[in-house]
């Protein structure tokens, strides 16, 4: 069937899904009832014609997920946050800054977070290839070295955060948003049994993506250079919204195409998953329904696609 273009992402004990100019939030609050919230959201390319072109929709695309990504995971933290006190400079800041506090921080957290990504995925693998200068000659091989060491960097903190309790619940509640998305979109009628069958990777994942973005540097950095090294950490760091933007335009035609090479090529975000999502249980399960149903009338896509939900037979 084709694409539902319904996303998500998973929070703190709970799912974010956005379909088209609306996200909601669902979360199982300590008191074990759901929570379920939706907000609008103005997209960038609504406002700037220009960044409806590719490449530059996928830089876009990619900044608006982070902006609703922080957005989202402190909305679901603060059902688990500690009551306490505000200190000096907690108060001192919502006196200057008033209700506009959460989002500057909001802001601030994404600056940083963005910052510390290039530094660790884009500076730090040219400055470790480096050291490899006296043996290696080529600057392909040298590119690819660069390359090969980034992937490692990237995979080890996937693994790494896999094995923190928190995250594993977190890596569970985005295998559930991939079900929920994948049952649909194999013409399913949205039930915590047929989401329980349908399987917890899909093309579209921000692991793939993410794991695009690594193999896209390689070729990038293989064919530009410059020859000064201060030039060369500046060239990494100014192509990294176009490697995001070719990236998107992979994942974009991944989630839509049927075509047997771009299967083959979304295999290995396909892998990845197997360590960024797990299993749901059936109470996260109907939170990531909750979701959905919030944002997306997933009966009406279900005909829309000539399957009518009466004539669906269950297994």
């Amino acid at each position: 069937m084709r694409s539902s273009g319904i996303g998500g992402q998973a929070v703190i004990e709970g799912i974010m899904m956005k379909n088209k100019d609306k996200y909601s939030i669902a979360v199982r609050k300590p008191d074990n009832t759901i929570e379920v919230v939706e907000h609008e959201y103005v997209s960038l390319m609504e406002k700037y014609a220009i960044l409806k072109l590719p490449i530059l929709r996928g830089v876009a695309s990619f900044v608006e997920s982070l902006i609703i990504g922080m957005k989202t995971l402190t909305y679901s933290a603060s059902f688990y946050e500690d009551e306490e006190e505000p200190g000096k400079a907690e108060r001192a800041a919502g006196r200057i800054f008033g209700d506009k506090l959460d989002s500057i921080l909001s802001g601030i957290t994404i600056c940083i977070s963005i910052i510390l990504a290039v530094l660790i995925f884009m500076v730090l693998p040219y400055f470790v290839s480096s050291l490899f200068k006296k043996y290696i000659v080529s600057n392909t091989l040298l590119a690819i070295l660069e390359g090969v060491i980034r992937l490692i960097i990237f995979l080890l903190y996937i693994f790494l955060i896999s094995r923190m309790n928190d995250i594993k619940r977190v890596f569970m509640y985005h295998g559930a948003e991939h079900k929920c998305i994948n049952c649909i979109e194999h013409g399913m009628e949205l039930n915590v049994e047929n989401v329980r069958k349908s399987s917890k990777h899909h093309k579209r994942c921000g692991t793939s993506f993410l794991l695009v973005v690594m193999i896209i540097s390689i070729i990038f950095f293989i064919f530009i250079r410059v020859d000064s090294p201060a030039l060369r950490v500046i060239v990494r760091v100014l192509l990294v919204p176009v490697i995001a933007g070719v990236s998107y335009e992979f994942i974009r035609l991944a989630g839509k195409s049927e075509s047997r090479i771009v299967d083959i090529l979304s295999r290995p975000g396909m892998w990845l998953q197997m360590l960024t999502t797990s299993e749901p249980t059936d109470d996260m399960i109907e939170v990531a329904i909750k979701a959905v149903e919030k944002v997306f009338d997933w009966k009406a896509y279900l005909n829309d696609n000539g399957i009518n939900i009466e004539d669906v037979k269950y297994e």
